[in-house]
């Protein structure tokens, strides 16, 4: 059984550090600004040193071995964080306690999942469009109240595509779906996850993830933004003359860096303001020269069909999309969410 154990920590540390090399090497100077946020590429780099670590305490016998009594830890633990050293047996009460929460939830990533639904509500009009670029996809979107009452809104994407990124989603799912309703802070649930997912022999990739809370009573919205693309707020009147603000990264991607990174910010919105979320399927959607949708041109686009209801907005941008790709078959799953502040 240990046996077993270790070899497919093996195998996920291997399919992560593939992941995250790769994305050290290759990703564009602008996805490392939008995905780091401020983190630095030393604290993936850092990441790294983990994982290699980790991987050469498995070839010398060494990994899950605790360092208080010599036995092997146990496998939920173990599975649950790779770096874990120390057996249950030795930890106080009080860690115990939280561990043994956290380890119930990280149970939930292997549930069924429940299927998304647009919440109706007189303080926002929702509209959401999603396409993934096989059969199924690694976007996903939610929006799942908070504990005080605060109308939470989620968007995140997995480095990738396809059945492994679906898999991945499931769990950032199952977790957002756990714990939002018992937060009440978009910061507090991302800091989760990272501390969840970051050396967790299951979860093998990194995501994206943008989580903010709507308080319809005072017209805040709390935010914090792990690595995600910056979503676009509209204030104004539309057609061309609102004002454009985008809700850049507080913190790295989730499983990018070794740390917990994530911040918050807060803004004040008004009614009539639009919040548009992405994934970056849309503004990387390329043409036949190579030339990409980007951010000027879905500003553009919402600036141009910010008048009509969130569901015309949606096709607004969807078409502008289509006629600048010619709908050529795009190579990255695309998700589109529209949010405006009606009362």
């Amino acid at each position: 059984m240990a046996t077993d154990l270790i070899e497919r920590i093996r195998t996920s540390l291997t399919e992560k550090r593939t992941a995250v090399a790769g994305w050290l090497e290759t990703a564009s100077p602008s996805d490392r600004q939008i995905q780091l946020g401020p983190a630095s590429e030393e604290q993936v780099r850092a990441h790294l040193d983990t994982i290699d670590t980790c991987m050469h305490r498995a070839d010398l016998n060494e990994l899950g071995i605790c360092e208080v009594c010599h036995e092997m830890v146990n496998a939920r633990l173990l599975e649950m964080d790779y770096t874990s050293c120390v057996c249950l047996d030795h930890f106080s009460q009080a860690e115990t306690h939280s561990l043994e929460m956290e380890l119930d939830l990280a149970q939930t990533v292997q549930r069924s999942l429940l299927p998304q639904q647009i919440p109706e509500t007189p303080d926002l009009e929702i509209a959401a469009f999603s396409r993934p670029a096989q059969l199924i996809g690694g976007d996903y979107f939610d929006f799942i109240p908070f504990s005080d009452g605060a109308q939470g809104l989620a968007i995140a994407d997995v480095a990738g595509h396809g059945v492994s990124a679906a898999l991945h989603m499931a769990s950032i799912q199952a977790l957002l779906r756990t714990l939002i309703p018992i937060s009440s802070s978009p910061a507090e649930v991302s800091e989760h996850v990272q501390r969840l997912l970051i050396h967790n022999v299951r979860f093998s990739n990194f995501v994206t993830l943008f989580l903010a809370a709507y308080d319809p009573a005072t017209h805040g919205l709390k935010y914090s933004n792990a690595g995600h693309n910056p979503p676009l707020l509209l204030s104004g009147e539309g057609n061309g003359k609102a004002s454009q603000q985008w809700l850049r990264p507080t913190g790295a991607a989730i499983g990018l860096v070794e740390g917990i990174t994530t911040g918050e910010a807060a803004i004040q919105t008004q009614p009539g303001d639009i919040l548009i979320l992405y994934t970056d399927g849309l503004t990387e959607a390329m043409r036949a020269d190579g030339e990409q949708f980007g951010y000027e041109r879905l500003a553009q686009a919402a600036a141009r069909w910010a008048n009509g209801s969130s569901r015309e907005l949606v096709q607004g941008i969807r078409q502008e999309l289509l006629d600048f790709t010619r709908q050529e078959t795009q190579a990255d799953d695309v998700t589109l969410i529209v949010c405006r502040i009606t009362s």
